[in-house]
């Protein structure tokens, strides 16, 4: 069994096979798919991806940072709202953090929204799920400071250094979740980095649709470099080869540090 950890199953390069899609992540052994909010616009695709598969599909709350503009107040709003109503189980606040790589225009009003999202994550005891991008100190520096007995989460999309997996190894209760950039070719620092992290601190995701592995990174065919959840099991075999373990090693520790992260039992 694997569990995705971040996946984006209801944006728009799935509108015409979306069913079918997460239908073959389940028949890959994929059982459990968790699915982190951008912003107000995502919010009714993701519940009805977890309303068409509850066994499977399960939704995070949160603001993006790319999506926190001078309206962030509004949306924080909006997602503070969805929390509170609890219509919806949630299994984490996110995708929420920092990133100074696209535009560093709104960087005060991004950490402000991390600080109260984070807030949110200790009044309702549920994990963060951090977007991390050019920004890794911020980043770090506000989560140390908020860090206590409450807090947990998952680095999404790790591609840092051996000395900053250390720092969130001491931080207690957090992971990070490799993704497809493992398989690209040249990736050779954080496969290197990998190899030495303990697999009690990995999580596995796609990112999907975004981050595709390889063979399809380099698919000639627009279609085919689509990232998906079934493409997991490429992630996963790649990190069993660079652990030089079993692939079962790898699909047994990342599904009980899922798991453990999101209080998920089957």
């Amino acid at each position: 069994m694997y569990i995705d950890t971040h996946a984006h199953l209801y944006a728009a390069p799935f509108d015409t096979d979306r069913h079918v899609m997460v239908e073959r992540a389940i028949a890959a052994g994929v059982n459990a798919l968790f699915l982190p909010n951008i912003d107000s616009r995502s919010i009714q695709g993701m519940y009805d991806l977890v309303a068409a598969f509850p066994q499977n599909c399960f939704a995070m709350m949160g603001v993006h940072p790319c999506s926190i503009k001078d309206n962030f107040e509004t949306e924080l709003a909006i997602a503070a709202k969805e929390l509170e109503q609890a219509s919806t189980k949630f299994y984490a606040v996110g995708e929420i953090g920092l990133d100074y790589y696209w535009d560093t225009t709104h960087k005060a009003q991004q950490q402000q929204a991390l600080r109260t999202q984070i807030g949110w994550a200790k009044k309702y005891q549920l994990p963060i799920v951090l977007h991390c991008r050019e920004s890794f100190d911020d980043t770090y520096s506000i989560v140390q400071e908020l860090n206590d007995e409450n807090l947990t989460g998952i680095f999404h999309c790790f591609s840092g250094t051996l000395a900053e997996a250390h720092k969130i190894m001491e931080l207690g209760g957090f992971y990070m979740g490799i993704g497809g950039s493992l398989t690209h070719k040249k990736a050779h620092a954080l496969r290197e980095t990998v190899a030495q992290i303990p697999l009690e601190y990995l999580l596995l995701e796609t990112d999907a649709p975004y981050l595709a592995p390889e063979p399809f990174r380099s698919a000639k065919k627009r279609a085919l470099k689509r990232n998906e959840s079934a493409h997991i099991t490429y992630v996963a075999q790649k990190m069993a080869d660079i652990k030089q373990c079993p692939l079962n090693e790898v699909a047994t520790f990342t599904t009980r540090n899922a798991r453990n992260v999101f209080k998920y039992q089957v």
